[in-house]
């Protein structure tokens, strides 16, 4: 389980935008969105790297938690 702070979500639509960026590399991925904490968690085997570009992929700003 991998753990990013993430800046600019604000909504629905940002939670969904992260969670499609993430599943488009791994489809059966588990994805937590806490838009309150600015928290994604990830249950996927792909690399950190990739998982943190896929969300700055969507204009997003990524952190460690």
């Amino acid at each position: 389980m991998q753990q990013f702070k993430v800046s600019g979500m604000s909504c629905g639509h940002c939670a969904r935008a992260v969670t499609q960026a993430i599943k488009a590399l791994d489809p059966a991925a588990q994805v937590d969105v806490d838009l309150a904490a600015g928290l994604v968690q990830v249950d996927s085997d792909v690399p950190v790297a990739q998982l943190e570009a896929a969300i700055r992929g969507e204009g997003y700003e990524v952190s460690a938690p």
